[in-house]
């Protein structure tokens, strides 16, 4: 695989006894800040909310009326 360009500058200045800008990058950079959460009950049925879905039992809410 082929190096960067800014790899190869990186090495030319640890090479030339320079620092290396590497040095300089916070820690928290490669670190993943987010949270993960499962959901809560109540956010299950808000997902829910609005859509018409089947039940098991097969009442859905829905009628056939026949006069």
């Amino acid at each position: 695989m082929a190096k960067s360009k800014a790899k190869k500058r990186r090495e030319k200045l640890t090479r030339e006894g320079k620092m290396n800008p590497e040095v300089k990058r916070s820690p928290f950079t490669t670190t993943d800040m987010r949270t993960r959460m499962t959901k809560t009950k109540k956010d299950h049925l808000y997902q829910f909310k609005q859509k018409n879905h089947q039940s098991l039992d097969g009442n859905d809410g829905s009628f056939y009326f026949i006069y």
